[in-house]
């Protein structure tokens, strides 16, 4: 039997996807796991009914969840490193002295420069949210300022440097599959990623200030912090554990040892320096850290982490590229846009189906890795065929696909970012202006002309 989708076929899923999603996000308010569980049943459905045996699908979803592995060992490590860190001082320290010096009417550009720089060197936007990022939120709501507005600017900060570091998995992906090299790749996103980011800092600017004026609570400040002291030892040289990390990967210790390791150092820390017991240690690691301090802004700052606390993560991780291992290799991807690549004749209509394609992958999985292949896979030969130059591409898939994935609600990032920072994404995307901008920028230069580099241009190449 002849193994074809039609048009319909392909886009079914996807249909039941996002209607789903969009039920489960304003009617029922059960998260996205059945929704995507859904779309996954459906694409088996459909892949069956073109031809493909039960166990070739099978194969399908076992492939695109193996994609995904080293994903899930990471956030493990990251739920270990919340646990540790928060039990070894580490963000409660970060979180005093941010307290106590931090400028309100600065404060949130600052979390995004600051989550920024801290991503750009670890080269992981996870990583950034999970310590730097949770140390800020608590900040930004001791100094009275909108939890989606401060989550909103930790994002854009984390996938601000994601998106421009070197060492980031996204950032070596694009390019490989856009068939470009790493390092023209990283310069030419310069020039939607700067811009786009000073955009974005001069709104949280203009809205930080708006907020601040309403004034910040100074006793559930002091409150805060008399709590903190009286839990932890308070000392700079904590400080030190995330200049470690920054450290470690910029000699290129490969992410997950690195992070195992300051998890690790974490741990030490919570027994040398804090006091506690190695059984309690080994809870904070697995279930994360517990305490009933009697001050309600400090146990909910502290009572996170752990590897449980990335269950949820994971099993969406799971379903995404389960779902997104059918339609890759069922082709379903390539028969939705092969009518409208047909059409394409200019610039700027291909950077724009370029953007749209990759939004509907992100949304259709959630899956940012998933988001940046299946649409870079599909156009690499259209933008040969057009003699654009392939670092076009993988700057759109990365413009759409690793930040603009955050307006996905239920897309991975997002709801990583929810389950760390405990701020719903309806709440924070609103606020997540650099994933609007990145896109918008590549979309304004598609149509102009300006920055597209030309197989027969010379001028922006170096």
């Amino acid at each position: 039997m002849e193994k074809r989708l039609t048009f319909w076929m392909a886009l079914l899923p996807v249909i039941v996807l996002i209607a789903a999603g969009a039920g489960s996000i304003f009617v029922w308010k059960v998260g996205m796991h059945v929704p995507l569980l859904a779309g996954m049943v459906m694409a088996a459905v459909v892949a069956l009914m073109a031809g493909w045996k039960w166990n070739a699908v099978q194969q399908m979803m076992v492939n695109g969840v193996a994609r995904a592995l080293p994903a899930v060992f990471i956030l493990l490590v990251i739920g270990i490193i919340i646990g540790t860190w928060i039990a070894g001082g580490v963000i409660p320290t970060m979180i005093y002295y941010g307290l106590k010096f931090i400028h309100p009417d600065f404060f949130v550009p600052a979390v995004a420069i600051v989550t920024g720089l801290v991503s750009i060197t670890l080269g992981s936007s996870f990583t950034s949210i999970a310590t730097v990022g949770l140390a800020f939120m608590v900040i930004g709501e001791g100094l009275g300022f909108p939890p989606g507005l401060v989550a909103g600017a930790i994002i854009s900060g984390a996938f601000f440097g994601d998106k421009l570091s070197p060492l980031s998995d996204t950032t070596n992906i694009a390019p490989a599959v856009a068939e470009t090299d790493l390092f023209s790749h990283v310069k030419h996103m310069l020039w939607d990623t700067l811009p786009a980011f000073f955009i974005a800092l001069v709104l949280y600017a203009v809205i930080g200030h708006t907020s601040v004026i309403q004034g910040a609570d100074q006793s559930s400040i002091i409150a805060l912090m008399d709590g903190l002291q009286s839990i932890f030892i308070i000392h700079p040289l904590l400080l030190l554990m995330p200049v470690l990390t920054i450290v470690l990967i910029i000699k290129r210790t490969p992410a997950l040892p690195a992070l195992l390791g300051v998890a690790i150092i974490g741990a030490v820390l919570a027994i040398v320096v804090q006091g506690e017991t190695v059984t309690s240690v080994m809870q904070f690691m697995t279930s994360g850290y517990q305490v009933e301090s009697g001050v309600e802004a400090v146990d909910k700052l502290l009572n996170k982490g752990g590897m449980v606390s990335m269950y949820g993560t994971i099993v969406l991780l799971v379903l995404a590229t389960g779902l997104g291992g059918i339609m890759e290799e069922t082709g379903a991807f390539q028969v939705l846009t092969r009518r409208m690549l047909e059409r394409v004749k200019s610039t700027g209509s291909l950077i724009m189906l370029t953007i749209v394609s990759t939004f509907a992958v992100a949304f259709s999985t959630g899956a940012q890795f998933l988001a940046i292949i299946l649409p870079a896979r599909t156009f690499v030969h259209k933008y040969k065929e057009l003699q654009i130059d392939t670092k076009n591409l993988s700057r759109c898939v990365e413009a759409a696909g690793t930040v603009g994935i955050n307006l996905v609600p239920w897309g991975v990032p997002a709801v990583f970012a929810a389950s760390v920072l405990e701020v719903d994404p309806m709440a924070f995307i609103p606020y997540t202006f650099l994933a609007f901008l990145v896109p918008l920028m590549n979309v304004l230069y598609g149509y102009t002309g300006w920055t597209i580099v030309k197989k027969s241009d010379r001028r922006l190449v170096k």
